[in-house]
């Protein structure tokens, strides 16, 4: 349950991630951003070291994400996951993409509109 909120935080997060990447045509589910930003989960409550786990996550999230709509798609599974996740700390999942080496033009937050904002 735990998992699940953080997972929720940390696809608030991905959303702005993959609104970066490249275009192309492929769907991404919540199922698949949750299960790649699980190991973030307790890095976003608590804070401390990384863990490279959820680093490979959020690159293969960021990397997975190829469309406009697959990218909007994400950024709204992550708010969802936000929205569900006790003790999430909204500035370690803002910060989280640069811990990771992953550049992303856009404010990572839950108040980010997904239709307009990721491109």
């Amino acid at each position: 349950m735990a998992s699940s909120a953080v997972t929720k935080l940390a696809c608030v997060v991905l959303m702005v991630m993959v609104a970066a990447s490249p275009l192309a045509q492929a769907a991404i589910s919540c199922g698949q951003v949750s299960s790649a930003l699980e190991p973030c989960t307790n890095y976003l409550r608590n804070g401390g070291v990384v863990p490279a786990a959820c680093c490979n996550g959020v690159k293969s999230l960021n990397g997975a994400a190829k469309t406009t709509p697959d990218r909007q798609a994400t950024c709204r599974c992550l708010q969802s996951a936000a929205s569900s996740i006790k003790g999430l700390n909204i500035n370690l999942a803002g910060g989280l993409p640069g811990q990771c080496g992953v550049n992303i033009p856009y404010k990572i937050s839950p108040s980010t509109n997904c239709n307009s904002r990721i491109k």
